[in-house]
């Protein structure tokens, strides 16, 4: 027996089997629900409203008496037992508006960083895929060798390019192509990493068309993918766009994916949904540039080493497991078209390659796009994400961590947690009398829940003003209506349903700052545990990068006063914004920057922290507001015993 599901606002509709579980219809429909648990029932985010028909089960302790009444239901928990109509509520939409957007002026990372201009001023500027106009001599009786030693001699004298191989598929296009411009013919040429490498010729048209040639520069996160066309000749971006990872539907972080991935049929979805979502950013692309599809003559992607090994179909499963050993961490280049990219035969495929089963290709770009391995300066380089990863070093040695922080930046784990998309509270301030609060969310609209830059605020703020203690608790002395217990939890109310677009209050409640708290330990404790392998203090530190669209939009102090980050001066830090994506375009741009790649992956030690015995000990603590020792935080310190005064 089978079942029809319209799931709205979307008014998409789906068949399944009768007892199939809610969530999963989904999933196969394409509408995209909340689940940072990855479907375990635990978090209590996926919160759907039956308007019609008749289900099984989906009753939880996370869904109020209120709330079961109106027929909320928890999707991963319900069975469909009839025709259903199903209403997603407006939390789990995924609005990429705050994807398209540039961050605002900050201080960046510029000092060092790889640029066009200097790319092009040191001589640098030989892009990995590049096109070259040959006009040939057409074959006569006392010149009669073959089209592709025509080809290869011209490009040998004339051109200085050697050690030049051909494949089938270009073979098959030479002598027709050839001949449709009287021997005038633009070739496409692959150029090696090394040295003593092959350069291969992979692509043949006819006229002059060198002045068409494209590259597409990918990041590949957990949590979004973004994309820019850029015009190899100028080195310029010509179109961009960023959208969600469809595989966050299946699991927040990537320890869940590498769990789904691993069930029967996980990793071929996996992979299939990120393609296709790929796929779509492209056709986007394109469209805007106002180019041809098979004037991309390549791609170049990085991302951490499980969702690389995924975008593979390379079974992830042994990156989680002791003693954590990825497939790779160097990747050959092939077709785009091996991967079901919707691309030319002759597009190629550049992987970044990572360090480390989780300090991936998205950091080792990131280090190269801003040029820390060419600066003397002994910086931090943060990421700050699900993961967290820390590179710590300069241009003579490396040192690199990764801890896992858990979703909570990225809304996880967050009763009222989501994403930086419209109606997200983004910044907060409360009144050290009254103790209310004033709120800005994303988009300036009212609120909806709260994402992660708003959460490490709100946390600094309610701390600094007593509402909380240093261990996350609510200072229930306070006689204030915001401050409650709900649930046997105690919580601030931010916003009454008044004033949201959920028709319920949003609170911050004690397990939010536990979650919050844990997280942010994860990163403090991975950094101070890497300082302390390699012989250093933060006070050793030139120069701090935070990395990651989410790195970008976090409020210094807020963070520092929380223990997220170590207590330093504000002028050592710098945004890099999303690094991944800048190493991703200059490794499409220089050939350069993909020899240097090699040597910078084999100069950096991976410390593993399960393997290193100090970590759980900082880690513990780690877990108060903004740590145990509150002398490592004297700014903190002075600034709080001021505020006691008052």
């Amino acid at each position: 027996m089978t079942h029809k599901i319209t799931f709205k606002p979307h008014n998409r509709e789906i068949e399944v089997a009768d007892g199939e579980s809610l969530i999963r219809a989904a999933m196969e429909a394409g509408v995209h629900i909340n689940a940072s648990c990855g479907g375990e029932g635990v978090c209590g985010k996926c919160r759907v409203l039956i308007e019609e028909g008749d289900i099984e089960g989906g009753i939880s302790e996370h869904l109020s008496d209120e709330d079961q009444a109106k027929g909320y239901r928890l999707a991963c928990r319900s069975k469909v037992k009839s025709d259903l109509v199903v209403r997603i509520p407006i939390e789990s939409e995924t609005d990429t508006s705050r994807l398209n957007l540039r961050t605002s002026a900050r201080q960046t990372a510029k000092e060092g960083q790889f640029n066009i201009d200097q790319i092009k001023n040191e001589g640098l500027f030989i892009p990995p895929v590049e096109k070259i106009f040959l006009q040939l001599e057409p074959p006569s009786a006392e010149n009669n060798i073959p089209d592709v030693v025509r080809i290869i001699q011209e490009l040998r004298v004339n051109h200085d390019e050697h050690r030049l191989v051909t494949g089938l598929c270009l073979l098959r296009k030479i002598p027709d192509t050839l001949r449709e411009d009287n021997f005038n013919v633009t070739v496409t040429i692959v150029r090696p990493v090394r040295e003593d490498g092959r350069n291969q010729i992979i692509d043949i048209e006819p006229g002059d068309t060198t002045s068409r040639n494209f590259v597409v520069a990918l990041d590949i996160g957990t949590t979004t993918l973004y994309g820019q066309l850029l015009d190899v000749n100028t080195g310029e971006a010509v179109a961009q766009l960023g959208d969600f990872n469809p595989q966050i539907s299946y699991g927040e972080d990537v320890i869940t994916r590498i769990v789904y991935a691993d069930k029967e049929g996980g990793l071929e979805k996996l992979h299939e949904i990120v393609i296709g979502t790929i796929n779509k950013i492209l056709d986007k692309l394109i469209k805007k540039a106002g180019i041809k599809r098979d004037e991309i003559t390549s791609v170049t992607f990085a991302g951490n080493s499980t969702m690389t090994q995924i975008l593979l179909k390379i079974n992830p499963k042994y990156i989680r497991l002791a003693p954590y050993v990825p497939a790779s961490v160097l990747y050959p280049q092939f077709r785009a078209s091996e991967l079901g990219i919707d691309l030319g035969d002759h597009t190629t495929v550049l992987v970044y390659p990572g360090a480390s089963s989780y300090v991936g290709g998205d950091i080792v770009s990131g280090i190269m796009g801003s040029g820390m391995y060419r600066s003397e300066k002994l910086t931090l380089f943060m990421d700050i994400g699900t993961n967290a990863e820390i590179v710590i070093g300069n241009k003579d040695w490396m040192a690199c961590t990764a801890a896992s922080a858990g979703p909570a930046f990225e809304g996880g784990g967050i009763k009222f947690g989501m994403r930086a998309s419209k109606g997200a509270i983004e910044d907060f301030s409360i009144d050290p009398v009254t103790y209310e609060p004033m709120l800005i969310t994303v988009g300036n609209v009212k609120a909806k829940g709260i994402c992660g830059s708003g959460l490490i605020t709100i946390a600094a703020r309610l701390f600094e003003t007593g509402v909380i203690d240093n261990a996350g608790k609510f200072n229930q002395g306070l006689d204030i209506e915001r401050i409650r217990k709900t649930d046997n939890v105690w919580e601030y109310v931010l916003a009454f349903k008044e004033a949201t677009q959920i028709d319920r209050d949003i609170a911050i409640t004690e397990s939010d700052i536990d979650n919050l708290i844990r997280a942010k330990g994860a990163m403090y404790s991975a950094a101070h545990t890497l300082l302390e392998e390699v012989g250093l203090t933060i006070d050793s530190i030139e120069r701090i990068i935070l990395a990651g669209g989410f790195g970008s939009y976090v409020d210094l102090e807020s963070a520092m006063t929380i223990g997220l980050l170590p207590e330093t001066d504000l002028d050592k830090v710098t945004y890099l914004g999303n690094g991944s994506l800048l190493g991703c375009k200059m490794n499409g741009l220089t050939n350069r920057l993909r020899k240097d790649v090699g040597e910078v992956v084999n100069m950096m030690t991976n410390f593993e922290l399960a393997e290193t015995n100090s970590y759980m000990d900082h880690y513990i603590a780690s877990l108060f507001l903004p740590h145990t020792d509150l002398n490592a935080f004297p700014r903190l310190k002075k600034k709080l015993e001021v505020l006691k005064k008052k």
